[in-house]
Parts: structure tokens; C-alpha cells; sequence
């Protein structure tokens, strides 16, 4: 590590003047290093760019970014321009990333193991957060791994690195993208970074979290004896081939030598596959009307997200898939680790067009108001209003506990009255029950 700032004890905060002092060098990247930058007790990332790219062009940016407010909390978005006294150059700082959030890397090293459950919580607030930055007319030029962060245990996510955000389609003279994460568009000079670009880099990235391996890389990059800069123009530029194209089986993943694309790409449900599949395929040309959407992926990964279930023999995560369905109407699905056949838990299944259309209720589920208030809160997780319990004198009987401040309506069976539950209260998870949630209705089924 270079420490560019040396002996320097401070930086000076530009519009307000606060001096900051330097602490310790956090690490460095292709701009810059990081350093702990503290004042008035509370401590802050600083940023202090490498010479080459401390240009005006740099500068007059983060003017412009300090003034704008992050996206979301997610961001850990430049709040300040710093110089140093008797050091050319300047920084900015941002919010400090706590310890328990890892990097991506640790992921693709398996240096941590989350669960589903956490890895598609991450995937969702990924794409809500980059949802929520396009929306504002911003473009993030290099989404990848080195600018992700997620803690293992929750799905929390981080962003950092931004800097490099702009203005969507007035990126000249910004950061093109991380190399295997850019358009193929990019690649081949044909385009500069732009919502559109971006968005096939967040796909690329949801493919490497929920698969540990590249869409691109099959049988053609083992092929491969030097992967030099001709040779990624032809495999993620010129010539690019979906490792699961329907169409196309030249590129499929080598047996031994790729076997996390096949291992995943199998566990999940078709609807996510097909995602990928049109991303890759169609989106591959077709930026504007190919690539998947941040809203269309929230809303499968939230799908999914509510689809997982525990094996009754191993208690390993696995997906409520639709078509593992035989045409008798069981379930044709084993335990992606002990491979014994699965048994569903009990479920909720919307009366009403309602996505996710049916949620698996664990021992641990928790709903929320995205599952029970309908379309005005669609997508909010902020805090639960029912979860699963075990009645406390018979283990064996489950029920739905009311977590919310509004009265539930409770029909056992389809000739009974219905039954208030009211706030603290519980309804039994018996087959074919019926619960009036307010804005939304369900069955259960068991």
C-alpha cells in the first residue's frame, strides 16, 4: 500500500471547514485508499485518490454528488470534498462501513456461507437500491463485486464507490466497468456506461451471487489458453454465448471443472431461470427491451425469497417450484442435499392477484406488510405483522400469530363463521382455514 498521506494528522472538510483526523489505512483500490477519518467522536471512510485520477474532471463531480442525496441508506453515498494541508490532491468522505458487512469476494472464496434466505434478501435490496438510483436519471457505470458489500447473517447490503455516479447517458470519460462485469456493448467500444449497460452488470452480479460463476464462462473460456484482452473482446464482446442459452449448447458448463453453474442453476425455479435466460440471451443485443428490469427482478426474488422451505430430513433450504409438480398434483421434488423426497410445509395461497402468489410458512416465517396490506405496500419489509408459532401445550399444532394493530378475520372451514384475531392472538394453520387480513385474503393449505 502506497499510504499517499504519509505523516499527514488531518484533512480539512472544503465547504465546512471541519479538520478530520486520519486514522488507519483501510485499503487501497484502482483510485485510490481508504483511510478511518475522524472528528467530534464519530468516525468516517475517507477516500484520498491516486494522482492519475485526482483530475478536475474527478473533482468537479464529487462537487456536484455532495450536493445530491444518496438514493437510499444503501448507498454510502460522498458527503464531503477534503484536502490535505502541504499534500497535492484531494478526497471525499463517506459513511464508514461496519465490520459485519463482507465483501463479494468472500462469497466467491467461500469465506462465508449465508443462507438463501440472506443471499436473496441481499439480491432484493440490490436491485430496489439501483431501482431507486436510475430512477432519480443517475447511472452507477461499474457495478461488480469490489463495490458490494452484505452482512452473511441478515442480506444487509452496502454500496460504495460513488463517486463514479453520474448523469444516465452523459458518463464521457467516466469508469467503463469492471472488467467480465460490462456489456458486451462496452467491450467492443460500441457504447459508453448508461442504465441500460447497468443494468446487465446487475445481472451478471445476481448470476455470480446466486451461482458462484459467470453467465459467459463455459466450455469456450476453458478453451482458452491465455484470457488476454483479444480474448475477452471475443467472449464477453464480440461473440458472447449464455452458459444455459436454450438455443445454443456450445458454451455449457464443463463437468469438474464448472460444476456451481449447473449445481445452482438447477435448484432454482423456472420463473428465475427465464429471467436470466432472456438477460442473456435477447439482452445480450438488445439493451433497451432485452435486459430484465430492476422491478422485474424484485419481484422474483422476492417470489423465490418466500419459496424456500426446510427439508423435513436435513433441514436444508430449498424452492417451491411450480413445475416439480407431477400431473397428479405431488410434489416430484428431492432435497438438493440429502436427496430425499421433500414434503411441503403449510402455506398461504392468495385469494386475490397478489404477488408472491403463494408464501411457504416455516417454523420461522414472518410476514409482513408487503405480504398482508396489498399494492400500497408492496415491497415493504420494514416490520413483521404475523409470524409462525407453535401452540405452547401441543408442539405438533402451528399457528399464525397477529403482530399488527388491526383485527384479523378467522374462518376454520368454509361452513364456519369467521373468528376475530385480534392483535397478539393466533389462528390455527389448518387446512383449507381462511384468513381476512384486511386489504388481502388467504387459505391456508396444508
Amino acid at each position: 500500500m502506497q499510504n499517499m498521506l504519509g505523516q499527514v494528522g488531518t484533512v480539512v472538510g472544503r465547504s465546512s471547514g471541519e479538520s478530520y483526523k486520519v486514522g488507519t489505512l483501510l485499503g487501497e483500490g484502482g483510485q485510490g485508499e481508504v483511510y478511518v477519518a475522524s472528528a467530534g467522536g464519530k468516525d468516517l471512510a475517507l477516500k484520498w485518490y491516486l494522482p492519475e485520477s485526482a483530475t478536475a474532471a474527478q473533482r468537479l463531480a464529487l462537487d456536484w454528488l455532495t450536493k445530491l442525496d444518496a438514493p437510499n441508506a444503501t448507498f454510502l453515498w460522498p458527503l464531503e470534498v477534503v484536502e490535505a494541508p502541504g499534500v497535492e490532491g484531494f478526497g471525499y468522505l463517506m459513511p464508514l462501513r461496519p465490520e459485519r458487512f463482507k465483501s463479494l469476494f468472500d462469497l466467491m472464496k467461500c469465506r462465508i456461507a449465508p443462507t438463501f434466505r440472506a443471499l436473496f434478501t441481499a439480491g432484493i435490496t440490490l436491485v430496489d437500491s439501483y431501482w431507486q438510483l436510475h430512477s432519480k436519471g443517475l447511472c452507477y457505470c461499474d457495478i461488480s463485486f469490489g463495490n458490494v458489500f452484505f452482512d452473511p447473517a441478515t442480506g444487509d447490503v452496502l454500496i460504495c464507490d460513488n463517486d463514479n455516479v453520474t448523469v444516465d447517458r452523459k458518463t464521457d470519460g467516466r469508469v467503463p466497468g469492471t472488467p467480465r462485469f460490462m456489456a458486451p456493448e462496452i467491450v467492443i467500444g460500441a457504447a459508453d456506461p448508461s442504465s441500460d449497460t447497468d443494468r446487465f452488470s446487475l445481472a451478471v452480479l445476481l448470476f455470480y451471487m446466486l451461482h458462484v460463476h459467470h453467465p459467459l464462462e463455459g466450455a469456450r473460456e476453458l478453451d482458452i489458453r491465455c484470457l488476454d484482452v483479444p480474448a475477452q473482446r471475443w467472449l464477453y464482446g464480440e461473440e458472447p454465448i449464455f452458459v444455459f442459452d436454450p438455443d445454443n449448447a456450445a458454451n455449457r458448463p464443463v463437468a469438474g471443472s464448472q460444476d456451481n453453474a449447473e449445481l445452482y442453476w438447477n435448484l432454482y425455479p423456472r420463473s428465475l431461470q427465464d429471467l436470466f435466460t432472456r438477460t442473456f440471451t435477447r439482452g445480450l443485443r438488445d439493451a433497451r427491451e432485452g435486459r430484465v428490469r430492476e422491478t422485474e427482478w424484485r419481484d422474483e426474488l422476492v417470489r423465490a425469497r418466500d419459496g424456500i422451505f426446510y427439508c423435513a430430513h436435513c433441514a436444508s433450504e430449498n424452492f417451491y417450484k411450480p413445475e416439480a409438480f407431477d400431473a397428479a398434483g405431488r410434489l416430484a421434488q428431492a432435497c438438493r442435499h440429502c436427496k430425499e423426497p421433500l414434503r411441503l410445509p403449510v402455506r398461504l395461497r392468495y385469494e386475490e392477484s397478489h404477488e408472491p402468489h403463494v408464501v411457504l410458512l416455516n417454523h420461522d416465517t414472518r410476514l409482513y406488510p408487503h405480504h398482508l396490506m396489498g399494492a400500497a405496500k408492496r415491497f415493504d419489509f420494514s416490520a413483521p405483522l404475523a409470524e409462525v408459532t407453535r401452540h405452547p401445550s401441543d408442539p405438533a399444532r402451528w399457528g399464525l400469530k397477529n403482530l399488527s394493530t388491526n383485527s384479523w378475520l378467522f374462518t376454520p372451514r368454509e361452513a364456519d363463521a369467521a373468528i376475530e384475531v385480534a392483535p397478539g392472538r393466533t389462528a390455527a394453520l389448518v387446512d383449507g382455514a381462511r384468513i381476512h387480513f384486511g386489504p388481502v385474503a388467504g387459505v391456508i393449505r396444508a
